[in-house]
């Protein structure tokens, strides 16, 4: 039987008995959990199986695809430009991309991007993954065909064009793709934290293998994407489908929507600027002034594509009770983004804490699976919030 692995802090006893309960009655397949504090990992937990076989241990530093938790990583890096003063929240994305403002998208701003208001989820044409990691193709698409909303005026999930759209804006801006900015300006000055964009054909051996969802498996054809409506549209290219991730196309690819390889101390380490901005742990990527820039909200209300209440600020969700976070505390300093599947990161800078969750067996939901939710509460309930 799989034993829980890693370090926790006694006040998160109760987080690493229920680590342990979620191996034993197979809820968990594998998976690493991590709390961040002023820097440091209170908690650093994995523990199961790297294989649906169980023929590999997931030890220490087992990485797989986080999903769209890759969007906390990719809003980063555009964050750290308008901490640079390279661009401005507000600016026109025009002014660093000019073929962008073709059929109508000449008044989108950078903060659509951030926030999924652009009115670009997606692309008028169905591609297949090989398609959309062809960045130059892609991308050139996205800037010619007009916005399928009036922008600004509601999100509509961006599952896979969020990469697209603010990684050829850091490409513009830096002249770096987005993968080489993360790993070069981000990961490098926090020590080498272990986050890719893709993966590195040296690291395949220690790749999780990804359990997709019951019917997301490529097996089963879903109609509705064949629907000619902006979800059907956004959703299609490629369709929702688990195995990709456990595909050479899928860790060759550069997707800043979706396909960051890491674990949950990873995941932390990157986000834990977010949390100690305006500390005296403060990192030199980000001031206090950006990071609340964070929580100036852009959108609220039912998203057009997923159907769900969301509440998203400038590059990350924010907590509210009616959205799907309704299971974090509502709190003004708490802003998230999750990945398909169940992977999360959570950023609480009023307690100076990062959470991070990385799993391989995945369950059908957006944000937070019953696993999440029940390690996320359980380090709240250390802290007496229910």
């Amino acid at each position: 039987m799989a034993k829980v692995q890693g370090t926790c802090d006694s006040r998160f006893k109760e987080v690493e008995e229920l680590f342990q309960s979620y191996l034993d009655s197979g809820e968990e397949l594998g998976a690493s959990f991590v709390v961040n504090i002023d820097g440091e990992d209170v908690v650093d937990l994995w523990g199961g199986y790297a294989d649906k076989a169980r023929t590999r241990a997931w030890e220490k530093d087992t990485i797989t695809t986080v999903w769209s938790t890759t969007k906390c990583i990719t809003a980063l890096a555009v964050l750290i430009l308008i901490d640079r003063g390279l661009i401005s929240p507000h600016d026109k994305v025009s002014k660093h991309w000019p073929e962008f403002a073709a059929n109508g998208k000449e008044d989108i701003e950078v903060r659509h991007f951030l926030s999924h208001t652009s009115g670009v989820p997606g692309w008028e044409e169905q591609l297949s993954l090989a398609e959309i990691s062809d960045l130059p193709k892609a991308t050139a698409l996205l800037a010619a065909q007009p916005p399928w909303w009036t922008p600004g005026t509601c999100s509509g999930y961006h599952s896979f064009t969020f990469g697209h759209l603010n990684g050829e804006l850091v490409r513009r801006v830096t002249g770096k793709s987005l993968r080489q900015f993360v790993a070069e300006d981000i990961a490098a000055p926090l020590g080498g934290a272990d986050f890719q964009l893709g993966a590195k054909e040296q690291d395949w051996p220690r790749v999780a293998e990804i359990i997709p969802p019951p019917g997301f498996d490529g097996t089963v054809k879903m109609a509705w994407l064949d629907a000619d409506t902006v979800a059907g549209k956004a959703m299609r290219s490629p369709p929702p489908d688990g195995n990709n991730a456990n595909t050479t196309t899928w860790r060759n690819a550069d997707l800043g929507g979706a396909n960051g390889h890491s674990n949950a101390r990873g995941v932390a380490r990157m986000l834990s600027p977010i949390a100690l901005a305006g500390t005296d742990k403060q990192t030199p990527l980000l001031s206090k002034k950006t990071v609340d820039g964070i929580f100036v909200q852009q959108a609220k209300g039912v998203d057009i594509v997923t159907g769900q209440a969301l509440r998203i600020g400038t590059g990350l969700g924010l907590s509210s009770k009616d959205t799907i976070a309704d299971w974090l505390p509502e709190d003004d300093g708490l802003c998230f983004w999750g990945g398909w599947g169940g992977s999360a990161g959570i950023v609480d800078v009023n307690r100076r804490m990062t959470i991070s969750y990385v799993m391989n067996k995945m369950e059908n939901v957006s944000f937070g699976n019953d696993r999440t939710k029940g390690l996320v509460g359980a380090v709240y309930k250390a802290f007496g919030v229910a």
